[in-house]
């Protein structure tokens, strides 16, 4: 992180995410005593003020991006549970060449065993944060994809004119391309998190997903989980499945067909 006066120069500047979208703007800094920045003041699009870590953003010139709390502090765990692993095992090799008293490998091998212990905790706790976000990341998807299919309905009978079928089209493909994206990041690093859960080396995996959103014709393909919701404009499934079994075993994928813009049909 840059610590210079120059970000001052970013107050009231837009704040984007790592996707590209707009959130709000740097309201104010706060700095420690001695100058360094310590914190941000945001406000973000829905008109809230928020304090936030400078380590969730990333300034790059006149650029500012707002980072993934989850993901920031999955890759603070990922590199600090095996560096506990690395040093535990340096640890055992000296008490194994009598190099430190079998004493004081006991009380140092007990300091790490703790602090390990914590840190696992702190990543169980954020595999069900990552649980909750790809839930949210569904009901997203489920709305936005009956919103594609009543949107075809009305300009197929002539209620919305082929401007504004156009224009909402094309809103409702970008935002499915967004929430698709940050799902898909969200599940790269629960599965990061897994694997340190089961001790293994943490593996940032390139998975192919499930959604395919085009402007085309071929069919939108979304991997959807069912939810309960009041949403008059969302239509859903009565089922018992859970946000685990959402990523463990899916249930069969929502096909939307969505047509080229001018095409007749659904």
């Amino acid at each position: 992180m840059s610590q210079n006066s120059n970000l001052f120069l970013s107050i009231g500047k837009p704040i984007r995410d790592e996707y590209g979208q707009t959130i709000g703007k740097i309201a104010s800094f706060a700095l420690t005593p001695s100058g360094k920045f310590d914190s941000v003041f945001i406000e973000f699009s829905n008109g809230k003020f928020s304090k936030q870590s400078m380590e969730h953003l990333k300034f790059n010139g006149a650029e500012v991006t707002f980072l993934s709390k989850i993901k920031t502090q999955a890759n603070v765990l990922c590199n600090q549970i095996p560096l506990i692993w690395r040093k535990n095992q340096a640890l055992k090799d000296l008490a194994e060449k009598r190099k430190i008293s079998p004493d004081l490998y006991r009380e140092i091998q007990k300091n790490f065993e703790g602090v390990l212990t914590q840190l696992k905790s702190d990543a169980q706790s954020l595999i069900e944060k990552s649980n909750d976000e790809i839930a949210q990341f569904e009901k997203e998807m489920s709305a936005l994809s009956y919103a594609v299919v009543n949107l075809e309905l009305e300009h197929e009978i002539g209620q919305i004119d082929d401007e504004s079928y156009k224009s909402a089209f094309e809103m409702l493909q970008e935002n499915l391309k967004r929430v698709s994206s940050r799902k898909s990041d969200i599940v790269n690093t629960k599965g990061k998190l897994s694997n340190l859960m089961l001790g293994d080396s943490p593996k940032l995996e390139s998975t192919t997903s499930l959604e395919h959103v085009s402007l085309g014709t071929e069919p939108i393909l979304l991997e959807t989980e069912t939810v309960d919701s009041d949403d008059a404009i969302v239509e859903t499934f009565n089922n018992d499945t859970t946000s685990d079994e959402v990523i463990d075993d899916p249930e069969p994928p929502v096909v939307v067909y969505v047509k080229e813009v001018g095409q007749a049909g659904i």
